[in-house]
């Protein structure tokens, strides 16, 4: 006679009981690991001096500029005309 708790039904039961366990905490902590380097990027970003700031605006400016230009060449181009 087998006793239940060495029955196979029982023991892959808990083994797999016991694999998601240890699946779920190695997420978990992956996830909190995670969250964590999110709140450093954040802090970091809070902290960019003014000068910072103006000058991204001015580079998303010139950007901008550059790719509005591109667009009118390549509609020339489209258009046949000879810039």
């Amino acid at each position: 006679m087998i006793t239940p708790l060495l029955d196979p039904t029982m023991i892959v039961a808990t083994s797999g009981l016991l694999a998601v366990i240890v699946i779920a905490a190695a997420l978990l902590r992956a996830w909190n690991g995670w969250l964590d380097l999110k709140r450093q990027e954040l802090g970091r970003s809070g902290q960019r001096p003014a000068a910072e700031e103006g000058s991204g605006i001015g580079t998303a400016r010139i950007e901008l500029a550059d790719l509005k230009e591109r667009i009118r060449k390549l509609e020339a181009i489209a258009s046949g005309v000879e810039l």
